[in-house]
């Protein structure tokens, strides 16, 4: 299957929290580590974020930075990465950040549980919609190969906790990095960056650490991985 180079980056608390219990988007990142997912942003063909992130904060996924922006001009890529959301049911706010935010190409892969009439709508805003062969979820693989063939040779996913699951347990991600907040949310029900069922023990991917780094003055640390394919391993 040829796809896309896939990044995951999440800012995290200590105890492994991606956002509160209350699933409002908690701001966990430092300003330092705002630039640099700025600058990761510009450095990929395109972002992407799947259903509760997407309905739920409707985030731009665009780089703020107008010297990125500038930067990516020169080199002769569009000012900003394509914006991809996956959903099962693509009922988002049309006002939103992720349509209205950019310039940028906007894709959205879902299933049939979308009615025909809301993709009409979205395509109507300028949205590209593609539905997956599967009635109840989006279909990953399918979806990267889309990508490749629309020319995205580096995708940086960032959330949330049950897409980043999946990509990790069907072999899909290549790099890690977290950013370590010194903060504890706790709460049961707080996401983490891998939910769902999680992994048995020999099931459970593995991890290669590239590089540590205390990364701001307000005690953040930055981890780095990289995730061997199953057939390296």
């Amino acid at each position: 299957m040829l796809r896309p180079y896939v990044l995951v980056n999440v800012a995290m608390t200590v105890d492994g929290k991606i956002d509160s219990a209350a699933r409002r988007g908690a701001t966990i990142s430092s300003a330092t580590d705002k630039r640099r997912v700025d600058e990761l942003r510009a450095s990929v063909d395109a972002v992407l974020v799947g259903g509760k992130t997407l309905l739920n904060e409707s985030p731009k996924l665009t780089v703020r930075n107008p010297a990125l922006r500038r930067e990516r001009l020169e080199r002769g890529l569009p000012e900003n990465p394509m914006k991809v959301g996956v959903v099962s049911v693509a009922n988002l706010d049309l006002d939103g950040d992720f349509v209205r935010a950019g310039p940028a190409e906007r894709l959205i892969f879902t299933t049939r549980r979308t009615s025909p009439e809301q993709i009409v709508r979205l395509e109507k805003a300028g949205v590209q919609v593609f539905v997956s062969r599967g009635s109840e979820r989006v279909d990953l693989g399918e979806m990267l190969e889309t990508l490749h063939r629309l020319g995205v040779r580096r995708l940086l996913v960032e959330g949330g906790g049950t897409i980043l699951a999946e990509f990790f347990r069907l072999g899909l991600v290549d790099e890690l990095s977290i950013y370590l907040a010194p903060r504890l949310f706790g709460g049961a029900t707080a996401p983490t960056l891998a939910d769902g069922p999680g992994f048995l023990p020999n099931q459970a991917p593995r991890l290669t650490l590239v590089s540590v780094e205390r990364f701001d003055p307000e005690g953040g640390i930055l981890l780095r991985y990289l995730i061997p394919s199953p057939s390296t391993l």
